[in-house]
């Protein structure tokens, strides 16, 4: 349509469907999401879809405003010199601006037979391969201390399954000490048998079993893999900027090194070199700020720098109780938390209160308000944990 501007977004996660409804702010601005699947994950959900809790999906419709348009297919490659994406079931895409919101998924594990015999959590074909494996499963050995194997180690404990959490170092490492001690009680209570220290690192994993650093080998028919997080490599494929995980290489405006006219955000963001968490808290803030990073780049003005506040990390211990651990604005834990029902109650208030963030800004672009940044602090933690 003369006169209007083509920005197309990348994948449709948090970041991704927030960078999207922010552009509909301007009518002469059309937006197209590109995503594989027709429905929005919850990741933050994922364990719970193992669980059989819920299926941690959103319908599109319920977050994407009305003039976003959705097209399901998969992008192959990005053709920066022509502003265009191949897509996977033929054809090419054209833009005017691109925002690379591809998200993450599980990292590829380099401990041997753990990509043919464990099973990641990373994404929802992942964690629906998960629940299937589990059926009629006794016994489940779960790979990971951080958040998402803590909660998926809560969640399969609390249906009465015997439940094995190898951390491979420190239990929950990014909470407080006093908030580790809260989830390592809960855990106790749910039956979960915790094993950390250095002696607890996987060395292999074959069908049946784990093998451990300090020469134990433990049976196991279901193992879970939780540890790390990657990003697609759709950049690095592309001939784009990225650093050593893939993540694309950005200005503090979340604008790409290679073009301005290619901005990245979210899981897959890695403004100067010093990459925020992955997680959806961050996402849901730096998708709108790569939106008006575009919307200033068409306006004529200059992009303001990201800026991203953390408030809290919590975790979910099963459906009757969590953790909600306060943070610095940097993601530093602090000493308070709260536990306990009351950090369930907490935990499900900000999954469902994400989703309507999401819808909110679908209806009233724009809605969405950032939190203040500490300019001389910032975390280049990469796990991907709950909000």
């Amino acid at each position: 349509m003369a006169g209007q501007t083509a920005v197309v977004v990348i994948g449709g996660g948090y970041a991704g469907v927030m960078a999207a409804n922010r552009l509909t702010r301007r009518d002469d601005v059309t937006v197209t999401l590109i995503n594989p699947r027709p429905t929005f994950v919850e990741r933050i959900r994922l364990h719970q879809l193992a669980g059989g809790s819920d299926d941690a999906v959103v319908d599109y419709r319920d977050v994407l405003g009305d003039r976003v348009e959705l097209v399901v297919d998969t992008v192959t490659r990005i053709d920066a010199n022509e502003r265009g994406v191949a897509l996977a079931t033929g054809g090419t895409l054209a833009y005017d601006y691109l925002v690379y919101a591809v998200g993450s998924g599980s990292a590829d594990p380099r401990v041997p037979g753990a990509a043919e015999f464990a099973y990641p959590i990373g994404s929802l074909e992942e964690a629906k391969r998960l629940r299937d494996a589990l059926d009629g499963t006794p016994a489940v050995t779960v790979v990971g201390g951080g958040l998402t194997g803590i909660e998926t180690a809560a969640e399969l404990a609390e249906q009465g399954r015997p439940v094995t959490l190898l951390c491979g170092g420190v239990l929950a490492p990014s909470l407080h000490a006093s908030g580790r001690r809260s989830v390592a009680e809960r855990l106790a209570k749910l039956g979960v048998t915790v094993l950390d220290g250095p002696g607890s690192t996987v060395t292999a994993v074959t069908r049946d079993a784990v093998h451990l650093g300090d020469g134990r080998e433990l049976p196991g028919e279901v193992t879970v893999w939780t540890a790390g997080f990657g990003v697609p490599d759709l950049a690095t494929r592309s001939g784009l900027d990225t650093d050593a995980l893939g993540r694309l290489r950005t200005d503090e405006t979340l604008t790409s090194m290679d073009d301005p006219r290619i901005v990245a955000t979210g899981d897959a963001a890695a403004p100067s070199d010093r990459p925020f968490r992955m997680s959806c808290q961050a996402a849901v803030q730096l998708g709108p700020q790569a939106a008006e990073t575009v919307l200033s780049r068409i306006a004529g003005e200059e992009p303001a720098p990201v800026h991203i506040g953390f408030a809290a990390q919590c975790v979910s211990l099963g459906r009757r109780a969590g953790v909600f651990q306060l943070t610095q604005r940097d993601d530093t834990a602090k000493r308070h938390h709260l536990r306990g029902r009351t950090g369930a109650m907490i935990k499900e208030f900000i999954c469902k209160g994400i989703v309507w963030q999401l819808a909110r800004e679908a209806r009233k672009p724009g809605a969405h308000i950032f939190r203040a940044k500490d300019p001389h602090r910032r975390t280049s933690r990469t796990e991907s944990q709950p909000a």
